[in-house]
């Protein structure tokens, strides 16, 4: 029982190196640690959500006028 338990432990070891590394190449050019960070980034920005009616509003309308100065 012991012995295989032995023989056990190499294949565990061998599989645990197995996994990507942060450094190896990943999709784009970029390695795994970054491509995971890119992902996280674009998850935070499309969480983000604008205020109720910030879309709604003329451009124009809310710029200042330049006349109330005159």
């Amino acid at each position: 029982m012991r012995h295989g338990a032995l023989l056990a432990l190499p294949l565990v070891l061998a599989l645990a190196a197995c996994g990507k590394k942060d450094t190896d190449p990943g999709p784009g050019g970029v390695t795994v640690a970054e491509a995971k960070a890119l992902d996280e980034a674009a998850a935070m920005i499309d969480a983000r959500k604008p205020p109720s009616g910030a879309l709604d509003e003329d451009p124009a309308s809310a710029a200042p006028s330049s006349a109330a100065g005159d």
